[in-house]
């Protein structure tokens, strides 16, 4: 049985991914995931892609790979600065998410602790855009 499948399947997935990103919108948590966001090209789209992306990686149907031609979360974020904090934050939200939608248990345990050892591969030293703004300023 994939990981999805443990989640519930695609119906439940996008639940998740849905509760995460309205977390986000709405908790001090997700100001700087939102910012980022913001950066990019927005939460709406944010939203179609993770879930694309965390279909494929959780054992479905591999619809990021299918769109992007590769599922390198790294190169995704390559250009995001993000901080220990963002990381820390976005797990916040994933795991309020995890609750809200009711998910319990070894499976999900363990989803927890791969998504907390992504989150902190992604951080990175790149330079925060404001930082940027004000040395040009």
């Amino acid at each position: 049985m994939s990981a999805l499948e443990d989640l519930g399947g695609e119906e439940r997935l996008r639940a998740l991914v849905e509760t995460f990103y309205d977390l986000v919108e709405t908790l001090p948590e997700g100001s700087n995931l939102r910012r980022l966001h913001g950066r990019g090209h927005g939460i709406d789209h944010a939203r179609i892609e993770q879930f694309n992306f965390l279909s494929g990686f959780l054992g479905g149907r591999r619809y990021y790979m299918e769109k992007h031609g590769h599922m390198d979360v790294k190169l995704m974020h390559a250009h995001v600065p993000i901080r220990q904090v963002d990381a820390d934050n976005w797990m916040v939200c994933m795991n309020k998410a995890l609750d809200d939608e009711g998910h319990s248990g070894p499976h999900i345990d363990k989803l927890r602790a791969v998504f907390t050892r992504i989150a902190t591969i992604l951080v990175n030293d790149v330079p925060d855009w404001e930082d940027i703004g004000a040395r040009k300023g």
